[in-house]
């Protein structure tokens, strides 16, 4: 029973993310990330990360999508004002691209075995040890994401704001 619902999750959560690559409408592509986005909460239900899942939903699902959106709709993104790019620049993107297939492939190439765990802590997706492990051993990652956001918010508004010197 939990395997068909992991399987059936993860073949929405694959189905989505894609459809956020392949979908034109920049909008659209946010509403699939929303739904990818509850598929993975999904996961994280089977996993009995109850908190875990329900900051994921507040967090990614409500706040950084409306984030994304209110981007998207101060952008004005549409085909009559995109920029043309560059034949340098489709090259560097296929390059980067295809540097990160060659990594990924080497690293699952070195995988032998996926063993399951003889032994499952149930307790662990409890709020009290996500609160200690998240506080002591990732502390440091921990603030590094919060002055991403605070980055990634900064960025947000210069690119928002108008240029004075084109009217």
């Amino acid at each position: 029973m939990i395997a068909s619902v992991f399987y059936f999750l993860s073949f929405v959560s694959i189905f989505f993310a894609v459809m956020v690559v392949v979908s034109k409408n920049p909008v659209h592509s946010v509403l699939y990330l929303i739904l990818t986005f509850f598929s993975i909460a999904g996961h994280y239900l089977l996993l009995n990360a109850q908190f875990l899942a329900l900051v994921h939903i507040v967090v990614y699902a409500g706040a950084i999508m409306v984030l994304f959106l209110f981007v998207i709709m101060l952008l004005n993104l549409n085909a009559a004002t995109e920029p043309v790019k560059s034949s340098l620049m489709k090259f560097a993107g296929a390059i980067a691209g295809g540097s990160l297939m060659l990594v990924l492939i080497a690293v699952l190439s070195k995988i032998n075995s996926i063993q399951p765990a003889h032994e499952v802590n149930t307790q662990i997706g409890l709020i009290k040890n996500l609160g200690k492990i998240l506080f002591t051993e990732y502390n440091l990652p921990f603030e590094v994401a919060s002055i991403l956001f605070l980055v990634a918010m900064i960025g947000t508004v210069i690119l928002a704001k108008k240029n004075p010197h084109t009217s």
